[in-house]
């Protein structure tokens, strides 16, 4: 019972020194000793547990079933074939699954929460998981708790425990607090910080007591294994229209089979096809294909540092039209640099090389003001913290006021932390034989704050015309795109409340930095409006500067184009959200205002994506379209709510990720357009062959084959085909569009009735060849020669459906460019799959086995070249109307 300890018995007991925190050596004995800081999941599925769940589909079922019947009436080879069959099938699944699971485990570990650590006297961050009893953790707003610690110091801190007492609001913490009672509940044990909570406000330190399964959330792990794999909408879409398609096809089979029965064909061949032609109608692979895809698609985004944490994520990328992007580190370098500080009548210019300033009374004051209000470290050219905040105490540094010689001359005793409504911080440090309160902020909010000013070195009343040359330097400054912050002081004879440290302050002066633009972001910026998509800036920055540095990246042409959180403020909701596209940059914004802006974006119509990094920011990074959290400078929080972290906290990353979720979801449309075409040339051929009363082109075994062969490999080589970069010279696609839309299932109608006819057209020259007369009447299976002539027949049949169907893959690759201008050999994987499939149908023709098996037999050089001219066809049908369809594209702009 940890909670009823004190501070000291804690860390006797744990054995480790606060200040120093556990050695290397320590904490990797203690991490063999207690294992990983994670929660067991539940176990993984076995293979075989795998493999069954394949089977696990009505389709197979039938299938078994028509094995059953062909075992029971002697067809032996008929029946090893579907079995084949259904275990290939099965094994893809497995293999597919097996990919996909190994890629959503790639992504969990990169995604593991990190936490600050004190080891070896250094303050560390590491990965959540290697977290052991006797950590020092170091808390800060916007983290999650990693373990259940006993605190030892708090300031402020308050933290939301929803996750294991069900109350929203957050609860404050008190480090000194001893409770003696046993019976204390876990939302009174105020020295207390459990695992997989979030510190909402003030910061910490405290003793881990607890790792993995003995923490408080370890004991109700039980709820983390509810097996909820979620499909994506495309999933779901992509399933629903299988269903439509299978009772399509039932409904065509039980028309062949009546039908047929009219006819008065073989029963039992009829009813073989027509359950084969079922499944061939179907395409069952699709689920399949479209998880393996979007797991190879995520993977290759966090190989460019975007990891997408769910995966509607990459199919909604390539509908945004809206990209909000912090300015800060995201559109800039988050390498802030004093250029300028001004007193009261001097302003002055700091080098960045400058060093050992010496500077006046006043500026030292200043200087020395910031500096101690900081929380930031900075040592041997590696800073933690704030990167405003690294910059102050780099500007110490150049003036020989070191963080570390302030902070021990003037001890911090009580702090006011800054939050995004007041714009301040504060800080109550000793000075001499009292106290002295330093606070940083927005001038025009310490203006409001504060009654004195200093001159040099004397405290005189502020008065109006000094607060005006003090804006009208801010201003000067801004206009230069310096980010402004201010400074004041006042001293104090006791300790004083936070509530009252921000009241009659003198003010010091104010410094002017810069966070100058990523390099690679001005090109970017230009490709995203190329593709249909408006960069949106949004920063807490004053609206010169933010203007400044969005008219440098042609974000906006001038300041009409911007707006601040005062002004959104004066807005109701419905002319804010009239007015919204006439806004480049919004200036001076607080999370709240995020939301607003937001809504406004979506309420247009618009699909939003929206960066962040803040606790506050949560709200907004859930309601955009695309939540986009920083992987850098984001808060534990923030990347919790997010569906997507950027790992360089760059928004030329997300220019790429749009790029590739515009790829994926188009590779998947292709391969889907690709299957139907293949199952609709299968059902052509069967139908109207029945409707016109001849033999039955293609055996059950036959269609088993091809389905196999073009439901798999060539499907997933289309699947991972090489992005196009021309997909960002196109509007963003409507996400109420049609799958069927621009012409995708023309193309899929077309291409089908083609290979139907193809296979038919190859049939009846195979009958005619060997001279035998249209129509079962005119064909005596007992005479071996017509038995010949119709196993000539289905085999250049099975030829040209199977070849038709491979070649045709290669025209799927782009809608209007032609297989040379994509690159014939750029989808190895594709040209790969085609030649296994032409390899695997030669050998089941040219082995004797495979022939017998299959009732094929080989075919003659001339008749060789023939089905491989009619299996052409379809593929230079295709590019023949791509031609038209470019030239057309010429004189037009079309959304991709």
């Amino acid at each position: 019972m940890w909670f009823s300890k004190s501070q000291e018995e804690v860390i006797k007991e744990f054995n480790v020194d606060p200040s120093v925190g556990l050695s290397k050596e320590e904490a990797a004995k203690r991490l063999e000793q207690y294992g990983m800081n994670k929660l067991k999941g539940k176990p993984k599925k076995s293979i075989l547990s795998l493999f069954f769940s394949q089977l696990n589909d009505m389709l197979i079922y039938v299938l078994l079933g028509a094995a059953a019947i062909t075992i029971a009436i002697g067809e032996y080879s008929d029946a090893i074939i579907i079995l084949l069959v259904v275990v290939l099938n099965a094994v893809i699944g497995v293999v597919q699954e097996a990919k996909a699971e190994k890629a959503v485990e790639a992504l969990q570990k990169m995604t593991t929460p990190k936490s600050l650590v004190r080891r070896d006297g250094e303050v560390i961050e590491i990965n959540s998981e290697e977290v052991v009893p006797g950590d020092l953790i170091i808390l800060d707003a916007g983290r999650f708790i990693p373990a259940d610690i006993r605190l030892i110091e708090s300031a402020n801190l308050q933290i939301e425990e929803s996750a294991l007492t069900g109350e929203s609001v957050p609860t404050n913490k008190d480090a000194s607090a001893i409770h003696s009672d046993p019976n204390t509940s876990l939302g009174d044990k105020t020295n207390m910080a459990f695992m997989s909570t979030l510190v909402t406000y003030g910061r910490g330190e405290g003793i881990v007591v607890a790792t993995a399964m003995d923490t408080e959330i370890g004991k109700i792990a039980k709820i983390l294994d509810d097996d909820t794999n979620e499909m994506t909408p495309l999933q779901k879409r992509l399933d629903e229209l299988g269903r439509i398609l299978g009772f399509l096809a039932i409904g065509i089979c039980v028309l062949i089979f009546v039908i047929a029965l009219i006819q008065k064909r073989d029963i039992l061949e009829m009813f073989l096809t027509a359950i084969s032609l079922a499944v061939a109608a179907i395409p069952e692979g699709l689920a399949a294909i479209v998880a393996i895809v979007l797991a190879l698609g995520v993977t290759r985004m966090s190989k460019i540092n975007a990891i997408v944490k769910k995966l509607p994520a990459v199919e909604t990328l390539g509908s945004v039209n809206i990209i909000c992007s912090d300015k800060t580190g995201t559109l800039t370098q988050n390498k802030m640099t004093v250029t300028k500080h001004y007193t009261y009548g001097s302003l002055t210019d700091v080098s960045q090389s400058a060093e050992n300033l010496s500077g006046t009374n006043n500026e030292k004051e200043l200087i020395k003001t910031l500096v101690l209000c900081s929380d930031a470290t900075y040592e041997n050219g590696q800073g933690t913290g704030d990167p405003t905040e690294i910059a102050l105490i780099v500007l110490g540094n150049k003036y020989n006021l070191t963080k570390d010689a302030l902070n021990k001359e003037h001890k911090r005793v009580s702090e006011f932390p800054f939050d995004s409504d007041r714009k301040l911080m504060s800080t109550l440090n000793i000075e001499g034989k009292g106290y002295r309160v330093n606070t940083k902020g927005a001038i025009d909010n310490l203006l409001q704050i504060c009654n004195t000013v200093l001159v040099e070195g004397n405290i005189v009343p502020l008065t109006d015309d000094i607060k005006q040359k003090f804006l009208k330097v801010t201003e000067e400054m801004s206009d230069s795109a310096l980010r402004v912050l201010g400074a004041a002081y006042k001293d104090t004879e006791e300790i004083i409340e936070p509530g009252e440290m921000e009241k009659d302050l003198t003010l010091v002066g104010l410094v002017g930095m810069i966070d100058p633009p990523r390099l690679e972001v001005k090109d970017s910026i230009r490709e995203a409006k190329n593709a249909g998509i408006i960069p949106i800036m949004i920063t807490g920055d004053h609206k010169n500067t933010a203007v400044a540095i969005a008219k440098e990246l042609d974000i906006a042409e001038s300041i009409d184009q911007s707006i601040t959180g005062t002004e959104i403020d004066q807005m109701s909701d419905e002319e804010f959200s009239r007015r919204i596209n006439d806004y480049r940059v919004f200036a001076r914004v607080s999370p709240e205002h995020k939301v607003k802006i937001v809504r406004a974006f979506k309420a247009q119509g618009n699909i939003v994506s929206m960066t962040g990094d803040g606790v506050n920011d949560a709200p907004s990074l859930k309601y955009a379209d695309i939540g986009v959290a920083m992987g850098i400078t984001g808060t534990d929080v923030a990347k919790g709510a997010s569906d997507m972290i950027l790992t360089d906290d760059n928004f030329t990353t997300i220019v790429h990720a749009i790029e590739e979720g515009r790829n994926i979801y188009n590779n998947i449309k292709k391969a889907v357009i690709f299957l139907l075409s293949c199952n609709l040339g299968e059902v052509i051929a069967i139908f109207l062959s029945i409707l016109l009363n001849w033999p039955v082109p293609l055996l059950a075994t036959h269609l088993l084959w091809i389905n196999l062969i073009t439901d798999s490999l060539p499907a997933i080589s289309l699947g991972v085909d090489p992005g196009d970069h021309d997909v960002m010279k196109y509007k963003p696609r409507n996400p109420k569009e049609s799958f069927f839309a621009r012409g995708a299932g023309v193309r899929a109608i077309l291409g089908g009735t083609l290979i139907g006819l193809l296979t038919l057209t190859a049939f009846y020259y195979g009958l005619w060849e060997h001279n035998i007369p249209l129509g079962t009447t005119g064909i005596d299976l007992s005479n071996p020669n017509h038995q010949n002539a119709l196993t000539y027949a289905r085999t250049m049949a099975f030829v040209v459906l199977a070849a038709s169907q491979l070649f045709y893959s290669l025209s799927m690759r782009n809608t209007t460019k032609s297989i040379f201008q994509v690159g014939l050999f750029k989808n190895k994987y594709l040209i790969g799959a085609i030649a296994v499939g032409l390899i695997l149908q030669l050998a089941v023709i040219s082995i004797p086995a495979f022939a017998k098996a299959f009732q094929v037999q080989n075919l003659s050089l001339q008749d060789w070249g023939i089905v491989f001219v009619f299996a052409l066809v379809p593929l230079i049908v295709n590019e023949i109307i791509k031609i038209f369809m470019h030239m057309s594209e010429k004189n037009k702009h079309v959304e991709y």
